[in-house]
């Protein structure tokens, strides 16, 4: 019987190693950490949970003096999700931007994609990406995957990041849990793009 091989993501073929986060290179983007998702129309399992995570992150970066970008999406007003004349495209109160960080509003998935991204990034000189927020699956996949094709090296906090089930595409009513949803978005992109860590090899000096 053939013995199959241990599986190995491409980032193992290729060599691609990843040493510890650096505060003095790295910049810390959350994406789409809005009240949509906490009590909004798309209330994600453990949004409470990932915000909790992702302000000691958040914490961390700070004390660190280190640059911070809050990405935010805006839907069409008066349009139903993300409807900028809500309180629902706001930042939670524990996660709101301190002064001089910047805040970047998307309309699309990928934080690029008609924004100023790029440019905020440039102007910090940095090309270490730690990333946040929602949704896995989604923001958070999308922005990490053009991050990487952007040359960043990107690293993915999976627990300070969260999503919400789904009905499978092929399987009529299969549903695919929130926590199924998140750990294949983050397997995809820790295949190629991202490293993937826990906030508690960050806080702990990894």
């Amino acid at each position: 019987m053939k013995t199959i091989p241990t599986p190995k993501t491409l980032r193992d073929f290729a060599n691609i190693t990843f040493a510890s986060i650096d505060p003095d290179k790295a910049c810390l983007v959350l994406i789409d950490m809005q009240n949509e998702y906490v009590d909004g129309a798309l209330p994600l399992p453990d949004a409470r949970d990932a915000i909790a995570s992702a302000k000691r992150i958040l914490t961390f970066f700070r004390a660190a003096d280190a640059p911070i970008i809050h990405v935010v999406h805006n839907g069409a007003p008066g349009k139903g999700l993300f409807d900028p004349e809500t309180e629902n495209v706001a930042i939670p109160t524990a996660l709101e931007p301190a002064e001089g960080e910047p805040v970047v509003i998307k309309g699309l998935p990928n934080s690029f994609a008609g924004t100023n991204l790029d440019e905020q990034l440039a102007n910090t000189g940095r090309k270490q990406l730690v990333i946040v927020g929602f949704m896995t699956h989604m923001c958070v996949e999308s922005t990490a995957r053009m991050a990487s094709e952007k040359g960043f090296e990107v690293i993915v906090i999976a627990d300070a990041c969260a999503t919400r089930d789904l009905p499978h595409p092929a399987l009529a009513g299969t549903i695919l849990s929130a926590a199924e949803v998140h750990s294949n978005a983050l397997a995809a992109i820790s295949d190629r793009f991202a490293t993937v860590l826990h906030s508690t090899e960050i806080l702990q000096g990894g």
